[in-house]
């Protein structure tokens, strides 16, 4: 049974770093301002900069904060670069803060090995792998440059609770399958946005099994998966690398994790309490894992290892790098698996340890020594043809297996190559054979389909003060837009998107032209959009948002907002809320116009919107969202966060 006090991990790390929120326990759907523990950025520490000074700030709140690591276009020499280089170098020196030149390792690797994540913090990066820090009882989760800028000059950003999702693990993986191959199989399994946008959290008996570099995998690519963070349980495993990480920092004369930090991570651990609310349950047997390979061009997409052996699919390039499988672990293993052997002729394999500290290890063992041996081309420990940077991407008609995580369409090189996600092992066995295979032969089992949707919670009824300048309530005509998953594009054009000095008017006759040519001549300064699941998805533009502000939509009402897209509104001042049964409502309403292909429905009846009791009334029936507290009614008044931190600086508006 579900207990309205009872705090999921995610609502309880939130609480525990909340600067401004409801005077209550936090839950699904709050929007609260949130003091994080650190705030990575990497290469794009340049255009926070800017970002940063543009507000008018001059020093960083709390230098403790942040930690720079350049980690993306370490092999680009270029005059150009290596400048960008020196001035975020010297920003950190003046400002006091920790920074990670070059060489250093990826930032993600770096945050986790250096001790910046612990359990039960809130670790956030402006970078979407942030969701790796889970692997160690963290809250780890991407931002955007705009709340990087804000955590540096306030100490603080705005942050929407997600709805969690719980994956309960049973028995142990067998002999021959990774972490890596539950990630691809969780991806390839549960592929209709079952976790999107949501917080995934680990937990049942089979937790206790997964060593700290599977969890490390797995929580790391929850990113692709769909999920704005995966988190981990602390237990004797996480404690075991914590202590080991202590020793080693202490050895550099570093104190971040002391032994009374230690004990209590082993002895009361942050957990979700019993009775706590679930979006949804997945059940998940390590037993029946075996290796799996993703792609090509998406992680939605797996085969068995046993199936795709007997296509002997050729490749031309193999790759161990990236900050998901380039840990000594991964390292050791894919040398065991190439020792004594060579890389296949026409095959290139590409490694690059996770950091300095992982390749000297790897090369103290003997594990660097033997893949290069075996013809492996070595590359800097940092990121590199994961993202399409640097030595050895893929060309026009080649095929590479990677142990990265991610391979969509172009990411890794030519739009016209095919590249495929596997584990370190297969990556290994496949470059010496030529072919996609594995060390040993797979059995090609996989987990049974088990999930159980548990229903969105139900908005307590409760009421909230509304701020001067903030309506207390909205009435304007029902405008539905039926469509899920409506993507940026069909909001605003990439016909315009990068075009300079788009007028405010022109903008709003272009809103929704890709979705409903028809959309702008019938709508009107005032109207209520409501639309369906994911409102917003694709990219990060933010015309998205400010071309229907030009329009005059008063605001939008959806089942559920693409989190770029929720970040980029209210940024801009622009209203949006969560509101599903409404939408289900809606959709059930007027489905004869849906199943006729109406693109939007514009029945003539208002919808009102009563914002202190986070309520919506259409045609006579309620229906409840969690009222806007302080956070999100600040940031509508203010015109958006920057004129908000401007605010709070003291700089006006």
């Amino acid at each position: 049974m579900v207990d309205p006090m009872s705090q999921t991990v995610v609502e309880k790390i939130a609480q525990a770093h909340m600067t401004e929120g409801p005077g209550r326990p936090l839950r699904t759907g709050d929007v609260v301002s949130l003091r994080p523990r650190h705030i990575l950025t990497h290469d794009n520490t340049a255009a926070v900069i800017s970002k940063f000074k543009s507000l008018g700030a001059s020093s960083i709140l709390d230098p403790s904060q942040p930690v720079f690591v350049l980690d993306h276009d370490i092999q680009n020499r270029s005059e150009e670069n290596l400048a960008k280089y020196d001035q975020i170098q010297e920003f950190a020196r003046v400002q006091g803060v920790d920074f990670y030149p070059a060489g250093s390792g990826i930032g993600h690797q770096v945050m986790v090995s250096m001790g910046y994540v612990v359990p039960g913090s809130l670790v956030v990066a402006s970078d979407s792998h942030a969701n790796m820090y889970g692997a160690l009882g963290a809250l780890g989760t991407p931002v955007v440059r705009t709340d990087a800028a804000a955590v540096w000059a306030t100490g603080e950003f705005w942050w929407q609770i997600p709805r969690t999702v719980e994956v309960v693990l049973e028995g142990e993986l067998p002999p021959g399958s990774t972490g890596k191959d539950v990630i691809i199989t969780l991806c390839g399994l549960y592929n209709r946005g079952e976790v999107l946008n949501a917080v995934v959290e680990f937990a049942g008996p089979g937790v206790s099994s997964l060593s700290m570099d599977a969890r490390f995998a797995i929580s790391n690519m929850t990113t692709e998966w769909g999920a704005l963070a995966g988190w981990f349980p602390t237990d004797e495993v996480t404690v075991r690398y914590l202590r080991l990480r202590r020793e080693r920092l202490e050895a550099q004369g570093i104190t971040r994790i002391r032994e009374a930090d230690l004990a209590a991570w082993a002895t009361d651990p942050v957990l979700p309490d019993p009775g706590a609310s679930y979006a949804a349950r997945i059940r998940f047997d390590l037993a029946k894992a075996s290796p799996h390979v993703a792609g090509p061009a998406t992680v939605q997409v797996m085969r068995s290892l046993a199936e795709m052996e007997r296509e002997k699919i050729a490749i031309h390039k193999a790759y161990l790098v990236s900050c998901v499988n380039s840990r000594l672990d991964d390292l050791e293993t894919a040398a065991n698996v190439i020792r004594g052997q060579r890389v296949a002729e026409g095959v290139e394999l590409y490694v690059a340890a996770a950091s300095a500290e992982i390749q000297a290890d790897a090369e103290a063992s003997g594990a660097w020594s033997t893949l290069l041996e075996a013809g492996a081309i070595p590359l800097p420990p940092s990121c590199g043809p994961c993202i399409g940077l640097g030595t050895g991407l893929l060309e026009a008609g080649e095929v590479g297996i990677s142990a990265t995580n991610r391979n969509f369409k172009g990411r890794m090189g030519s739009r016209d190559a095919q590249a495929y996600l596997a584990s370190p092992e297969v990556v290994a066995a496949s470059a010496v054979a030529g072919y996609i295979k594995g060390p040993v032969a797979s059995a090609g089992t996989r987990p049974e389909l088990d999930f159980q949707d548990l229903g969105a919670p139900v908005a307590e009824s409760e009421e909230v003060e509304i701020l001067a300048g903030f309506p207390n309530r909205h009435a304007g005509r029902l405008v539905f837009v039926p469509a899920d998953n409506l993507n940026t594009d069909g909001i605003y054009s990439k016909d315009y998107t990068y075009r300079e000095g788009v007028s405010k008017e022109e903008m709003a006759r272009v809103v929704m032209a890709n979705y409903d040519p028809t959309f702008s001549e019938r709508t009107r300064p005032g109207d209520v959009l409501v639309g369906g699941l994911n409102f917003g998805t694709g990219s990060s533009r933010e015309q998205a948002a400010t071309a229907l502000q030009a329009k005059g939509i008063a605001l939008v009402l959806a089942a559920s907002f693409s989190q770029t897209y929720l970040r980029n509104a209210y940024n801009n001042g622009f209203l949006c809320i969560e509101c599903p049964p409404l939408v289900n409502h809606l959709k059930e309403r007027y489905r004869e116009d849906m199943e006729s292909g109406t693109a939007t429905v514009i029945p003539g009846d208002e919808v009102e919107v009563d914002f202190s009791r986070g309520a919506v009334t259409f045609l006579g029936e309620t229906f409840r969202f969690p009222p806007l507290g302080s956070v999100p009614q600040s940031l509508v008044v203010a015109g958006g966060s920057e004129n908000l931190i401007r605010k709070k600086l003291g700089l006006g508006s």
